[in-house]
């Protein structure tokens, strides 16, 4: 077996959409996908990379162990296997010898899953067999590619003297302890497919007196007002149903997609792994870009608007927005806006861009992180594309009053980058007589 880095490979134009047709069908990945994400959140609710991360190791784990088998796609890790094996089996293996190494602790919980996919193979005991080493050398060699990948470093950060446009602090909106910033280390993590995080950085966002800048404050501060006059009822609707993060509403809609196309289970395991790798480092890209512009929020531009040197904005020192919360962390450009369009993006390359679907989010936080949860009514939206429902994601925080315009479409712009490359640049169509 050999392992290599699949960046280094030449690429490869995308797939075309679709994809019914593979005999053997994606139980297996749609149930791992599934256990991992519940068990992900349990731990830590997303808040840290450690989810994702974790969910895009194991579907490359899953992906690299089929390509050894029949090779329809670039492997991430070039593993490769001589072993005959039962495909379910191998991939149920790979998605095992990952997750108990990320969480285990809940090792009963893998185990039972595991359990299943041996219980219901008809395959003769050694393919079975074979299957498990195949699993388990194909874990073992993604997870020594991203051994020392960075991804829970916490570097200090320094903050800058309060001044126009200048993230500052708001202990006392965000919920967070004095002197806290989120997701600094994220900003310097190693992605998984971008050369260096700053590949796409975002350009500068507008200066304080533009109009541009005018304009857009008007915007928030009009549409994102907790009791705003002017945002409608869908505004405010879609404001808060977008705010459940990617890494779960963007993997349940590619579950339900996978099973209600009859998606194969080799190419359910490429999109699995493209859309988690897609969202790790559009949460990578995007915190570079906050942390290099170190760009301030709309509750604090709006709050400090007469100090700001514009004469055109009016301050409103008692602002707060549609959900009474605002994050710790920069604002320019919207990780939320990035990380929808790179995962959309993904799903449009795989299913095809124009493809009208409907998209299910039951509940989301009330207010931050940890907040009590409220219903959706209705939990449903239906978008006539891709494309569509990336732009709606990013306009979302417009209307929740957290974002700036211009932060929301700079990050659909990044996160289409980071999206495009992955189905680009990354487990891209094999030719005749490569593996």
């Amino acid at each position: 077996m050999t392992f290599a880095c699949q960046a280094c490979s030449e690429p490869q134009a995308s797939p075309g959409p679709g994809t019914p047709g593979d005999p053997v069908a994606a139980d297996v990945v749609v149930a791992w996908n599934a256990r991992i994400l519940e068990v992900a959140e349990d731990e830590d609710g997303f808040l840290t990379l450690k989810g994702v991360r974790s969910a895009a190791l194991m579907h490359l784990a899953m992906h690299d162990a089929l390509m050894s088998l029949e090779p329809r796609f670039r492997s991430f890790s070039s593993f490769d296997s001589n072993l005959p094996a039962d495909p379910v089996v191998s991939a149920s293996e790979a998605a095992y010898g990952v997750a108990v190494v990320q969480y285990p602790d809940r090792a009963g919980l893998f185990d039972e899953e595991r359990g299943r996919w041996v219980a219901e193979s008809t395959s003769d005991s050694a393919l079975d067999a074979n299957a498990r080493i195949v699993g388990a050398e194909a874990a073992a060699a993604v997870l020594a590619l991203r051994a020392n990948d960075t991804w829970d470093t916490s570097p200090s950060y320094d903050w800058h003297p309060m001044g126009p446009g200048v993230y500052a602090e708001f202990n006392e909106h965000s919920g967070t302890p004095e002197g806290f910033v989120f997701g600094a280390g994220w900003a310097v993590a190693t992605p998984f497919m971008l050369d260096a995080p700053s590949q796409f950085r975002s350009p500068p966002p507008p200066e304080i007196q533009s109009p541009e800048y005018t304009r857009a404050f008007d915007e928030v501060k009009a549409y994102g007002e907790a009791t705003s006059a002017v945002r409608t009822p869908d505004q405010a609707h879609l404001a808060m149903w977008w705010k459940e993060f990617v890494e779960k509403s963007h993997n349940r809609l590619a579950r339900e997609l996978v099973d209600r196309r009859g998606t194969g289970l080799y190419e359910a395991a490429r999109l699995f792994a493209l859309l988690n790798m897609s969202v790790v480092d559009g949460y990578v890209a995007s915190f570079d870009s906050k942390f290099h512009y170190n760009h301030w929020r709309p509750y604090t531009a709006i709050r400090w608007a007469s100090n700001d040197g514009n004469p055109d904005t009016e301050e409103d020192a008692s602002w707060t927005n549609l959900h009474d919360h605002t994050y710790a962390f920069p604002s320019y450009p919207s990780a939320h806006g990035t990380v929808c369009a790179a995962a959309m993006t993904v799903m449009g390359e795989v299913f095809g861009q124009q493809t009208p679907f409907e998209m299910t989010i039951p509940e989301v936080e009330s207010a931050g992180p940890g907040s009590p949860l409220v219903s959706m009514d209705p939990p449903s939206r239906a978008f006539e594309s891709f494309s569509q429902a990336a732009e709606e994601c990013s306009a979302s925080r417009v209307y929740l009053g957290i974002h700036f315009r211009y932060d929301s479409d700079a990050g659909t712009a990044l996160g289409r980058n980071v999206g495009a490359m992955a189905v680009r640049e990354f487990l891209v169509p094999v030719g005749d007589g490569e593996r």
